[in-house]
């Protein structure tokens, strides 16, 4: 290893003399051996970011340089996890050092003494390569975790065998002489390598009627979801995490407030997985990065958190990946960036942003991994952030460039308790035509089209609204005003649900469909009594549609909706 000494330090960037390094090389800085990164290499000055708080070192001090680039460790015991933006596990440093950690501890990121119950599938004499199962790990009730051959490795089986093994013991020997454990090692900002890329033709079914109807998201794409403070962004996260149908859930908190943090960190062991009953931590990876944590390691979270979805999704797992949010991680490249004196962007950030975003996103996808028959893929949704909700600035703009799925929250929605406050006129989703296909054979061929309708009823309702702001409602023609009381069905009964509510928090395709046949089958009654001649006042009184509304909060959906449409054919029957 070599070894140089500090000459300048500014914040978490300093620099070093006196050693030669790469790009990228992990170092240790100073007496209490603070772990940084090498970020910028000029003649014999060697610029280092630090992930941890640079007070109290001084120039003169050792800097040791590890010759390996930033990594994190992959194998059993990665899920149930919480660990900070350099896989250091918090649960583990917090029982050794009490809730304050000291600066410089440090920990590996697997359990070196917890022994696994290795079960061998391959065999003596078996050709494997990179990618390739060669036994398998129940790591957890609801995860069977593939121990896999590291890529770029192959060979034959010389001797495999199963027992009860930690990560760091041999578990198969090649013939070349290559020796494997269940765990192995990765740089967080090197992709992990691929068979081919597929095509995002498979929805990720998010439990949310506003997602899965209007604004859908396929496997392996990717998700914006900009927003002011107050306006519902970590509240939509944690719904996505705990009922989309992803098998792993990685949740990256990048730079979020302290207490937004604790709440996750509080509430997602006590979650319950909805799908198996056991909890959501038995399929879930928590990685916390706080905004009075060090700037530097906010910058690394995020590569920290794709590459563990990259491992599970190798092994053919689905994956769904939060960063909330990628504005704080923006901010941490600006103050590093200030500090290297690069020439500034727009606003401050530096002019590689919209490459560095563009390079994070494009790790997401739906893929055949090496050597596996099954797909996995990597779905990333990720938070924006903007000041004063302003979506021109830079994050959410450069963002816009590279999603393919824009949520956009509205803070008057939220102030007017419209939950989930995403504005279904600003929001897109460019993955519908994509996933037409997928609609049509599991939800039905009327599904795609009663989704055009919603969608062009809420486009009409914007433009009557206009109107009605200058004279009124009552001196729209009848048909608008209809119209308009069909969207008011649509925003309160449909895109309204309450993510505290033990049934309304989770909306099946099946009962999404099902409110949304049910709110145009008010429709098609109205427009047939209005062209019989009866009064628009008298359809907009009809009480039996209320009860549409019901069937949001009852597990008996169906029955319901079903009463609901039979009581209005007999209401608007009577009106006649």
């Amino acid at each position: 290893m070599e070894k140089g000494v500090l000459s300048r330090i500014a914040g978490p960037v300093v620099v070093a003399k006196g050693f030669h390094a790469n790009m990228y090389d992990v170092v240790r800085v100073g007496k209490e051996r603070l772990m940084g990164e090498v970020i910028q290499i000029e003649g014999d000055k060697v610029i280092i970011q630090v992930y941890e708080d640079t007070s109290g070192i001084r120039p003169g001090e050792e800097v040791i340089n590890t010759g390996k680039p930033l990594s994190v460790e992959l194998g059993p015991g990665l899920l149930e996890s919480i660990y900070d933006g350099i896989q250091r596990p918090l649960t583990v440093l917090q029982k050794e050092q009490g809730d304050y950690i000291s600066r410089g501890v440090d920990a590996p990121g697997l359990d070196r003494k917890k022994k696994w119950d290795f079960k061998a599938t391959a065999k003596k004499g078996d050709e494997v390569k990179g990618g390739e199962m060669i036994g398998e790990v129940q790591e957890t009730p609801s995860v069977l975790h593939k121990i896999m051959v590291p890529p770029g490795k192959s060979g034959k089986v010389a001797e495999i065998k199963s027992g009860k093994f930690t990560v760091e013991e041999i578990v198969c020997r090649l013939e070349n002489g290559t020796e494997m454990m269940m765990m192995q090692v990765w740089p967080v900002r090197k992709a992990r390598p691929i068979t081919r890329k597929l095509e995002p033709t498979m929805p990720l079914v998010t439990g949310q009627r506003i997602f899965d109807s209007l604004f859908p998201l396929a496997k392996g794409g990717v998700a914006a979801i900009p927003g002011p403070f107050g306006a519902g962004k970590t509240v939509t996260q944690q719904s996505l995490a705990k009922f989309c149908d992803a098998e792993i859930i990685v949740y990256v908190g990048c730079g979020e407030r302290g207490n937004e943090m604790t709440e996750v960190l509080t509430e997602f062991p006590e979650l319950k997985d909805p799908r198996s009953g056991n909890p959501l931590m038995n399929r879930t990876i928590l990685i916390a990065n706080t905004s009075n944590m060090p700037v530097a390691a906010r910058e690394a979270s995020v590569y920290t958190g794709m590459t563990l979805a990259e491992y599970y999704r190798d092994m053919g797992y689905n994956v769904a990946m939060m960063a909330d949010s990628t504005s704080r991680w923006a901010e941490a490249m600006r103050e590093i960036s200030s500090r290297l004196e690069e020439m500034p962007g727009e606003e401050g950030y530096p002019a590689y942003l919209a490459t560095r975003l563009a390079q994070f996103y494009e790790r997401a996808g739906r893929v055949m991994p090496l050597g596996v028959d099954k797909e996995g893929s990597v779905s990333v949704i990720g938070a924006v952030s903007p000041p004063g909700g302003d979506f021109s600035e830079p994050v959410t703009q450069n963002t816009l460039r590279v999603v393919k799925a824009f949520w956009a929250l509205d803070a008057k929605l939220a102030q007017r308790r419209h939950f989930p406050s995403i504005n279904w006129l600003s929001s897109y989703s460019l993955y519908r035509e994509a996933l037409s296909a997928w609609y049509d054979k599991s939800a039905g061929k009327d599904y795609n089209v009663m989704i055009n309708d919603f969608m062009s009823i809420l486009q009409e309702e914007e433009k009557l609204l206009q109107i009605v702001q200058l004279v009124g409602s009552d001196a729209l023609p009848e048909k608008q005003q209809l119209v308009l009381e069909t969207a008011r069905l649509i925003r309160e009964f449909f895109l309204q649900q309450n993510a505290f509510h033990d049934i309304d928090s989770f909306s099946s395709l099946d009962k999404t469909k099902s409110i949304m046949k049910s709110i145009l089958k008010y429709r098609e009654l109205a427009e047939k009594a209005l062209s019989s001649g009866i009064r628009i006042q008298k359809i907009i009184e009809v009480k039996s549609k209320n009860e549409i509304s019901n069937a949001k909060y009852e597990k008996d959906y169906a029955k319901i909706l079903k009463d609901t449409e039979a009581k209005m054919e007999k209401e608007f029957a009577g009106l006649g």
